[in-house]
């Protein structure tokens, strides 16, 4: 048996580095559009500020970028040392989109911003242009396997369960990267990215503004952000409701918790806008609720239902019911390949494998489990719901604020008085900060919304821990921690260093290619 206490530090761990990785991701996957279109602007108009645009913000792409993936690697790793059951358990589907992205899509952008940060004065402007739209591909693409991957955990889609090998296999490659969990999700995370480059651009050149300095540059960098950002708010905001539609059909556990709803009700369900639940009593207190809205929203209808934690609970204890014969007929199949009776039992109860390892944490062996273990086991397939229901609603708040911040950008920039706007140019420097955050919370509803699964409905998250000292994950942590501080200190010394030298002035910048028309690149039209 797994010791609780490393299981939980090995989560820990995990959901720091992840977390703290995070703070890259959405950055670099925004900002290297935001490259493309301002360099695009360059070679379409040849006027040099936009080269100047896309050189400056340029190197604060790469200080991004090059902590993003030093963050990134350290997670791959933990995967086999402190996940090792579960790399075991899985490794046929999971390594398949992470091998995908390192072939296709890392390498692809690594080169390609190599080629974009030093081709600056050997490439024609066509040629560049071409090489920053392959980064930006690159690091979407290097999303999308990602997120495959993520959705597999989520929805187990194209896969099956070999009880000769004891491991999950892929099945369908297309059903793993077309699955509507993936699609959805990634599609909602790179238009988040988007969202968080707007914003960054906007407050940056917002503190140019305040202080004078930079004013053309950061001028026209704020209207660009302004109108990616007001575009991107309100795509990030309509497809979010499209993910809760689909993650309602695939983890109703979650919607569950994200809605703190412990008592089905009937239609139309009211939205719960305020309440702090009690995973104790299975109650919320202090609601404040919005009639008819959560029908609405999740089954867009105003007679849709769903499921709450007092149904769901009994249909888990169905399921680990009908889980515990697949557990036991598993067990005679590891010491005995060849029994025929065991293998039909396993093929009558496959199905809910996982619900049958879900009791196995408290009765190790699962045919004495007893009704108050099952009522345990069925509990504990609830996630904690008073953490991903705060962190769903600071997600959406953030989300509203980041459109009206937007709405009212666009108004003051098209009207070209946004740098007499003092007090709204310091919102902007204060809203750098914002998406971020709801980034992060998105995370925390997406991965601890899943719990208590590695992969939803066929690995509990107990069974897919490595078994490692207490000690040696408390080192370890210690470890992770000092050696993330230290990277954080670069990051924001890099970044402000950077802000603060501002853009190359356009004077002693040779034009592009070497080619291109002196006389063109300095136009100002």
């Amino acid at each position: 048996m797994h010791d609780p206490s490393v299981v939980d530090l090995s989560r820990l761990q995990f959901a720091l580095t992840a977390l703290y990785h995070y703070l890259f991701v959405p950055l670099t996957l925004g900002m290297s559009f935001m490259l493309a279109a301002m360099e695009t602007v360059y070679v379409v108009t040849r006027k040099s500020i936009y080269k100047q645009m896309a050189q400056f913000w340029g190197k604060l792409f790469l200080i991004n970028f090059a902590l993003g993936v030093a963050t990134g690697l350290t997670m791959e790793f933990e995967f086999g040392t402190n996940w090792s059951f579960y790399s075991s358990f899985v490794g046929d589907i999971f390594g398949a989109p992470l091998a995908i992205e390192g072939l296709m899509a890392f390498f692809l952008e690594s080169t390609m911003v190599g080629l974009m940060v030093f081709g600056w004065h050997k490439l024609k402007a066509g040629q560049h242009l071409a090489v920053t739209y392959l980064v930006a591909l690159g690091s979407n693409l290097s999303a999308l396997w990602i997120l495959v991957a993520n959705a597999f955990m989520q929805d187990p889609a194209g896969a099956h369960f070999n009880p000769a090998t004891m491991r999950m296999e892929l099945a369908s490659l297309p059903q793993l990267i077309f699955n509507h969990d993936a699609q959805a999700k990634f599609v909602h995370t790179s238009i988040a990215g988007y969202v968080t480059a707007a914003i960054f651009v906007a407050g940056v050149s917002a503190f140019y503004l305040i202080r004078h300095r930079h004013t053309e540059l950061a001028r026209r960098s704020f209207r660009m952000a302004a109108l990616f950002g007001v575009l991107a708010t309100a795509g990030v905001i309509t497809l979010g409701d499209a993910l809760g539609f689909i993650g309602a059909q695939a983890q109703p556990t979650k919607l569950a918790a994200m809605e703190g709803l412990w008592k089905t009700e009937k239609a139309p369900m009211p939205f719960n806008l305020i309440a702090f639940p009690s995973q104790k009593d299975e109650t919320n207190h202090g609601q404040i609720q919005v009639p008819y809205v959560l029908s609405l929203l999740v089954t867009h209808s105003t007679d849709g239902t769903v499921p709450g934690v007092d149904v769901l609970k009994k249909n888990a204890a169905a399921r680990i019911e009908n889980g515990i014969p697949a557990v036991e007929a598993l067990q005679k199949l590891s010491a005995d390949p060849g029994n025929s009776q065991a293998m039909a039992q396993f093929k009558a109860h496959e199905d809910d494998l996982g619900y049958g390892f879900l009791v196995q944490r408290y009765a190790p062996d699962v045919s004495q489990a007893t009704p108050a273990q099952i009522q345990k086991a069925a509990k504990d397939s609830i996630p904690e719901v008073a953490p991903v229901f705060w962190s769903f609603r600071i997600m959406v708040a953030l989300g509203l604020a980041m459109l009206a911040f937007f709405v009212m950008a666009v108004i003051y920039t098209m009207r070209n008085n946004v740098q007499h706007k003092r007090w709204f140019l310091k919102i902007a420097v204060w809203m750098i900060p914002v998406p971020f955050l709801a980034n992060e919370a998105g995370w925390v509803v997406a991965e601890l919304g899943r719990q208590p699964w590695t992969v939803y409905g066929m690995l509990p998250t107990w069974m897919s821990a490595s078994t490692h000292s207490l000690g040696y994950m408390i080192f370890s942590i210690i470890g992770f921690v000092a050696l993330y501080t230290a990277f954080i200190i670069v990051e924001m010394y890099l970044m402000v260093r950077a802000i603060k030298q501002g853009p190359t002035p356009i004077d002693s910048q040779p034009t592009l290619g070497g080619n291109d028309n002196p006389a063109l690149a300095h136009a100002e039209a």
